[in-house]
């Protein structure tokens, strides 16, 4: 037992919360908004990811097989909304069919319970009538779930094991003292045996009070949504993905029917001018200067500038965002895109040498544990990335 103080009110930091107040620590959660959820938690698409994508052996593989059960398990424990909808990964026309058994053999390999693979139109039509494509793969236990509702139900288990949640905390120091940590918000000074850094899109700047290394930095990109007319819901039956671009950690415009049975379409992935920026208004010169001048920035500017001025002009051309989505349902119109149904923001983690970081990354500095990229499925994965950061970082230290 001991005192531990946990950084950010996401999903994540949560679940550590919860998990460790049910081993008997005292758990503090500094939480600088005013509700928990606030950022990627409460801005995603709700999805319950089954592993199709991730490099077998990866943390994300194996937390992600994991964390789907766990949540289940929770929903239905707590009576929250899960519902499987299921997945159709699908290949357009025969230049993505290499991709697509690739997704096959990854999700094979990280054990998608009831993967199966379809190179019949018909069978393709019976799961989603209006889908165009020539072959796919159907992962029909990929469900969604209402996130910010699991983050809040979690809190109540944290609150009820005597944990407390400090909203309104912003965290503007962090000092190593004698072994303990000393960690100042501007209404507020508490000292903890040990801190848990959960602070996704400013988790390096978080990290810099600590001392840690300045790499990986975020690089936040918006993701876009747009929702389906209600009268035209009716082309999606669960969740149409495309085949994704191996060279990119996004996944593509895709289509979701949401756990409120909204259907929305997205996201993009453009570069946000703000690490809380959810639309082209709001920016930060601060914020776009450090990524300008990150030493990784000319590096990945020119490997990836295409893409970038792709995703830009769908983000601003509403008819190039929507000729992206008919190439999976041809019966689409663009006034079926009734209206923007919101953005969030992604904690994308990139290195020195312009290199995207894919998978889960964690740095201990002395009695502070960091998670330094928790992209998605980190939702997905919360309670099971809670218990391998607690065997892994913390297990000796809370035996000392």
């Amino acid at each position: 037992m001991g005192t531990t103080g946990i950084i950010g009110g996401g999903i994540v930091g949560v679940a550590l919360a919860r998990a460790l107040s049910a081993l008997g620590d005292e758990v503090t959660v500094l939480e600088k908004e005013h509700r928990l959820a606030e950022h990627q938690t409460g801005h995603n698409s709700g999805v319950v990811h089954a592993g199709l994508y991730y490099k077998p052996g990866s943390l994300k593989a194996t937390l992600c097989a994991a964390g789907r059960v766990s949540i289940r398990e929770f929903c239905q424990e707590k009576g929250l909304p899960y519902r499987e909808v299921g997945k159709l990964v699908v290949a357009v026309d025969e230049s993505e069919l290499a991709a697509l058994a690739e997704i096959e053999r990854r999700s094979i390999e990280n054990g998608v319970p009831d993967l199966a693979r379809i190179d019949d139109i018909a069978r393709l039509r019976e799961i989603e009538p209006h889908v165009a494509g020539v072959a796919a793969v159907h992962s029909p236990h990929t469900a969604v779930v209402d996130y910010a509702s699991i983050t809040e139900a979690m809190a109540q288990d944290v609150r009820a094991a005597g944990g407390r949640i400090r909203l309104g905390h912003e965290v503007t120091g962090i000092r190593l003292d004698n072994g303990r940590v000393r960690v100042v918000t501007p209404v507020s000074e508490d000292v903890f045996d040990r801190l848990i850094v959960c602070a996704g899109l400013q988790s390096d700047v978080v990290a810099g009070l600590v001392g840690a290394d300045p790499s990986p930095r975020i690089l936040p990109f918006r993701g876009e949504y747009w929702e389906l007319a209600p009268e035209r819901t009716d082309l999606v039956k669960g969740m149409i993905y495309p085949v994704p671009d191996p060279r990119f950690p996004f996944l593509g415009v895709h289509f979701t029917r949401g756990v409120y049975d909204n259907v929305h379409v997205g996201p993009n992935a453009v570069p946000a001018l703000r690490r809380e920026g959810y639309n082209w208004l709001q920016w930060s010169v601060k914020d776009t200067w450090e990524s300008l001048r990150w030493p990784g920035a000319p590096a990945l500017a020119k490997q990836h500038w295409r893409m970038g001025v792709d995703e830009i002009s769908g983000s601003l051309i509403k008819p190039l965002y929507f000729q992206k989505a008919r190439r999976f349902l041809p019966e689409l119109r663009q006034s079926d895109l009734a209206h923007k149904h919101g953005a969030g923001v992604r904690a994308q983690a990139w290195g020195r040498g312009g290199e995207l970081l894919d998978d889960f990354a964690v740095d201990q500095v002395g009695p502070v544990t960091l998670l330094r990229n928790a992209p998605s499925p980190a939702a997905t994965s919360s309670i099971a990335i809670a218990e391998y950061v607690i065997a892994t970082y913390l297990d000796s230290a809370r035996a000392a």
